[in-house]
């Protein structure tokens, strides 16, 4: 069935995530994480091996530190024997991604944090799962990175998603009812990240249909995102 609203042209202008600590939500599934991170430089390690399921908050957590410690980010890729010299010699360092296996150089990791050590240099590590899980091929690093302090971010309970959903309405000058909100944080995945998708989605069909984001239509919006066959939104009634 046609469609009986002419769709204006929406612009996908990317939102960038807000990694300040004033964005940061927190619930009892991340305030022991972000505990840690405010107790700096208070540590009882310069090396912190910060961990969670994918969404959860660890990029933003990592970006308060490094932040609060004046440090700089680098994806774990590009450790490489050559850059580490001028990556400790740089101060305090957030290595992103750990945990995965492309273009890994794991003799180069192992020789940053031996570094990192000697010189009283703060690192943060962050990866998904626990480092058991990472396939880590060079037991030094394996065992370095084990018995370094760690914390794990739990999956966002029901409760911060809600927090979170409502705080990207806001952030995109979104007006929503709370029953929206609801629909939502009972049947998107448990992910910072998923949220994020789905609220960009729902402004971007928003704003081609010229109309303001109701519940049919971002359940229409989510399960055309999930791929199923969704009802048309303005054919569908109120609940």
């Amino acid at each position: 069935m046609p469609d009986p609203l002419p769709r204006q042209l929406a612009f996908d202008l990317p939102l960038d995530p807000r990694y300040g600590r004033e964005d940061f939500l927190v619930s009892p599934t991340n305030e022991a994480a972000y505990a840690r991170i405010e107790s700096w430089p208070d540590w009882p390690d310069r090396v912190l091996v910060l961990t969670g399921p994918s969404g959860s908050g660890k990029s933003h957590l990592a970006s308060i530190w490094a932040t609060q410690a004046h440090a700089w980010t680098v994806p774990a890729a590009e450790v490489t024997r050559e850059a580490v010299p001028h990556l400790v010699s740089n101060g305090n360092l957030v290595i992103e991604d750990a945990d995965r296996p492309e273009g890994r150089d794991e003799a180069a990791l192992f020789h940053l944090l031996n570094l990192a050590r000697e010189r009283g240099t703060g690192v943060v590590v962050t990866g998904t799962g626990a480092v058991e899980a990472w396939g880590l091929a060079v037991a030094d690093l394996r065992s370095r990175l084990r018995l370094a302090p760690g914390i794990a971010i739990a999956p966002p309970d029901e409760t911060l998603l809600r927090m979170v959903l409502v705080k990207l309405f806001v952030d995109r000058q979104l007006v929503v009812d709370i029953s929206v909100v609801e629909a939502l944080a009972l049947r998107i995945d448990r992910s910072l990240g998923r949220a994020r998708d789905v609220v960009a989605a729902l402004d971007r069909e928003g704003l081609s249909r010229g109309r303001r984001i109701t519940r049919p239509l971002a359940l229409a919006t989510l399960a055309a995102l999930d791929g199923a066959a969704a009802e048309d939104p303005d054919e569908a009634g109120e609940p």
